[in-house]
């Protein structure tokens, strides 16, 4: 694989101040309703004005896993980003469905509205990418509006408020069961998401051709262990975490027992030679932490922190 330049810095939106306008917005999988009145009484509690795009109760006439078509979804998610009077796009779930609509979106306009604050995880993982590479822009790895762990999980929620409103509190990212896979220190620019969506976005025009120089967060939900082997094996061949300066563990819910995932994980990331943390506590576990993507950081795997070099959001 041709080498890359090491990833640099993105540009930081601005943090949210009360009364802030927060457009929600169903990228991929449909959206329960009772799911997502619940996710906007919490925002609403927290001063912010959300709005709802028009598709997210939207459901896909022969695809019941998608919300709406891949035209509508894409048309709240640019409608979201270009409208001027929005100061944040929050994604309602996950699911599957980005890699569908991410090619129908208006790039340029999109880099045309400037920057903004984004969030989500799971199949999200595609336009962290998307608007990392296309756009080049911070965004937050955290917990979704209509997320089941979002609602009913107070840590989830009083960290991803605390980074929305004043991120300089939260500079610091640590987990207590964090720990060194791999011992060391590392600096790189935070990068990652979930494990089979890195796997399956590699070759493709929105993704970053190599994670050279970062620090990559891993995690993924409901997968076989001989899965989680494939993908890391995949993203191995293939050269992508060639250079790659230290690597960030989260959750790994609902897969097989965690001494087995560890085993792997131990086996396929040990041979980088570069310092691995696990368990810090992002993803798809309970009270998952948001993290800044396309912010410098530095990972001390021994104390298992996640030090950020200035605030997530301006």
């Amino acid at each position: 694989m041709t080498a890359t330049a090491p990833l640099g810095p993105l540009t930081r939106p601005a943090r949210l101040a009360p009364g802030a306008r927060v457009a929600v917005v169903a990228p991929s999988g449909p959206v329960p309703e009772e799911r997502l009145s619940a996710g906007l009484d919490i925002l609403r509690g927290w001063d912010l004005d959300p709005v709802v795009a028009p598709h997210v109760l939207g459901r896909h006439p022969e695809f019941g896993y998608l919300a709406g078509t891949d035209a509508d979804r894409a048309a709240d998610l640019q409608a979201a980003w270009c409208d001027p009077d929005v100061d944040a796009v929050l994604c309602a779930r996950g699911g599957y469905g980005v890699q569908r609509m991410v090619d129908l979106l208006d790039w340029d306009a999109i880099r045309a509205a400037g920057p903004k604050v984004f969030v989500g995880f799971s199949d999200i993982t595609a336009l962290h990418e998307a608007l990392a590479v296309r756009a080049g822009v911070v965004t937050l790895h955290g917990p979704m509006a209509a997320g089941v762990d979002f609602l009913k999980n107070a840590r989830a929620q009083d960290h991803l408020r605390a980074t929305l409103f004043a991120p300089e509190t939260v500079r610091t990212i640590t987990a207590g069961r964090a720990a060194a896979l791999v011992p060391g220190r590392a600096r790189g620019v935070l990068l990652g998401g979930c494990l089979s969506l890195l796997a399956a976005e590699l070759g493709t025009p929105h993704a970053r051709p190599s994670a050279r120089g970062g620090l990559l967060c891993l995690e993924d939900v409901g997968e076989d262990t001989y899965r989680l082997d494939r993908y890391l094996t995949q993203l191995l061949r293939a050269g992508w975490l060639d250079g790659v300066a230290g690597v960030v563990l989260g959750s790994w819910a609902d897969c097989a027992p965690y001494s087995e995932v560890r085993t792997l994980l131990a086996d396929r990331l040990g041979g980088l030679g570069v310092p691995v943390v696990e368990e810090l506590g992002f993803g798809h576990g309970e009270g998952a932490l948001t993290v800044p993507f396309g912010v410098t950081a530095e990972l001390d795997a021994g104390e298992g922190t996640l030090t950020l070099d200035e605030p997530a959001l301006v």
